[in-house]
């Protein structure tokens, strides 16, 4: 099936984005992506020459070392890694392993490795298959990979003090990812820390069955520009990015064999303490798929999520600074694998930042979030022509989120201004009392289109009293192999959030066809018609 010409300008724009982003701020915003499958663990050692780069590294608390090392990984690829641990003192020592995130170098942990080395820990970061130094090829979480972090924790064992009963492992996005695979196939992983990663890579790419073609287009330029994606990781992305149905099946099993969601029931059996962090507007990885893979863990588990995009709640501590996220992934690797009664165990498991300056909330379960949810009904049709934006939109991959999270300045729309023939807007009245939403919003409406396939994108805003919106969510969702004009259920599940609706305002749906953000399959001449639709707010 051919990209409609609406497709191929929202590739062509995606691309331009991924290159500006390449340009300039791609370093700060660590992309990650994508899951990983399942090789059988193999715990055999491997041994691996050392770097003659030695050095003593000034941290406070314990005196540590930093080594640059290569270490053998699966069918021998070179993974280009350092070492930074306490000095020998005749000790066994708990162990962190770090994969990097996508396109970062071996180096990206360093100022987080020194920390953890000084208070005892033996720190081992690796450059993951395929980016920078080491070798092998691009693989996106897949086999290769999670065997990788095997051979890695074996080479970790075998040349350091690490202990084998207390192995830890952590990352940002891609590292985050690849550490949520190898707990489910390597039982000697016994704490996680996973931030901005991903635990459904389908979930986070294909939500609603459409491509989410900026955030792949950013991925993809990534990778090409630091390593050498594999041929199959190559034709993925293409598929991604062409928006064609052909190999839809094909890309849906590769994403699913690279999510740890599919291999929950391997994590819960190896009993790793899983704690999981991510943003609310996270561009790459939405929280919703974090959400739901959490609900499904049995085993010790932490939920934090705050505002920001993709890997900007963590960047600061990259450079050493004070940051929060850190801060708890210490408090959980001190507590699980050092034995520490730091109280974190006795802490609400799921914490919230709401998208204000409000102050962090702790919840019992995800499912305890919302206190209560409202049922809005719109029972007036709307009609659009969905094949061109209306001025609705999720904003920019990785930069509307940042402007949200540290100015409080989210995607902004003049709702009464929007063309009603591109857009379907209800609107609330105005709320007497502040609203405190908090989870997921769900969609259900009821679409008549006169072609087969389609894509609706809704937009939950926050309407002041001068009509301008304040984006609070959104999500597209895309359908196929429908009859033309044959009325059917269509349900969406918007992007998982916390914000604080000020009183007198009012909220708005809106939905259209286009969004910058997403490759959409609407055609020429398409008309699509809305009724019976139903909104259900999540509030505390």
């Amino acid at each position: 099936m051919k990209g409609t010409p609406h497709s191929r300008r929202g590739r062509t724009t995606a691309c331009a984005v991924a290159a500006a982003l390449l340009a300039g701020t791609a370093s700060a915003a660590v992309p990650a992506a994508h899951a990983v499958p399942a090789p059988s663990a193999v715990h055999a050692p491997a041994a691996a020459p050392h770097s003659p780069a030695t050095s003593r590294v000034a941290a406070d608390g314990l005196p540590t070392e930093l080594r640059f090392v290569d270490i053998p990984g699966h069918a021998g690829v070179r993974l280009a890694a350092n070492v930074v641990a306490p000095r020998d003192d005749g000790r066994r020592h708990p162990a962190i392993v770090l994969p990097t995130s996508w396109a970062m170098p071996q180096v990206e942990y360093l100022a987080q490795a020194r920390q953890l080395a000084a208070q005892g820990y033996v720190v081992v970061s690796y450059n993951v298959r395929g980016f920078w130094q080491s070798g092998g090829e691009i693989e996106v979480g897949g086999p290769a990979d999670v065997a990788d972090a095997s051979k890695v924790i074996d080479w970790t064992l075998e040349h350091t003090a690490a202990d084998p009963a207390r192995v830890g492992m952590a990352g940002i996005s891609y590292g985050a990812g690849i550490s949520l695979l190898a707990s489910a196939f390597d039982d000697r992983v016994r704490a996680v820390a996973a931030m901005s990663g991903w635990a459904d890579l389908v979930g986070s790419l294909y939500s609603g069955r459409t491509q989410h073609t900026q955030s792949t287009a950013v991925l993809t330029g990534l990778g090409h520009l630091t390593g050498r994606p594999s041929d199959e990781t190559a034709a993925m992305m293409r598929a991604m990015l062409s928006g064609d149905l052909e190999h839809e099946a094909d890309l849906i099993a590769w994403g699913a064999e690279r999510s740890a969601s599919s291999h929950v029931d391997r994590i819960n059996a190896n009993g790793a303490a899983v704690m999981l962090a991510n943003a609310w507007g996270d561009s790459i990885f939405p929280p919703n798929q974090y959400a739901d893979f959490y609900e499904k863990l049995t085993g010790p588990k932490r939920l934090e999520l705050r505002p920001g995009d993709h890997a900007t709640a963590e960047a600061t501590g990259l450079l050493g600074l004070p940051n929060d996220v850190w801060t708890n992934t210490r408090r959980w690797f001190d507590h699980h694998l050092r034995g520490v009664a730091n109280g974190i165990d006795a802490e609400p498991p799921v914490r919230l930042k709401p998208r204000s300056d409000a102050a962090y909330e702790g919840y019992t379960d995800w499912a305890a979030v919302p206190a209560r949810t409202e049922r809005l009904v719109f029972d007036d049709p709307e009609r659009i022509w969905p094949n061109a934006g209306s001025g609705a939109n999720g904003g920019v991959a990785m930069l509307s989120s940042t402007l949200d999270q540290f100015l409080q300045l989210p995607p902004t729309a003049s709702v009464p201004l929007l063309p009603r023939t591109r857009a379907a807007v209800w609107q609330t009245g105005r709320y007497q009392a502040g609203q405190r939403i908090r989870g997921t919003v769900t969609l259900t409406t009821t679409v008549t289109s006169n072609r087969s396939s389609g894509t609706a994108i809704a937009h939950l805003y926050d309407v002041g009293p001068l009509g301008i919106g304040k984006l609070i969510t959104h999500a597209p969702a895309t359908f196929h192999d429908r009859t033309p004009g044959e009325p059917f259920t269509l349900d969406a599940e918007l992007f998982s959030t916390a914000y604080d609706l000020p009183a007198g305002h009012r909220l708005a749906l809106v939905i259209d066809g286009a969004d910058l953000l997403y490759t959409d399959h609407n055609s020429a001449f398409q008309e699509v018609e809305f009724t019976d639709t139903r909104l259900t707010v999540p509030l505390r």
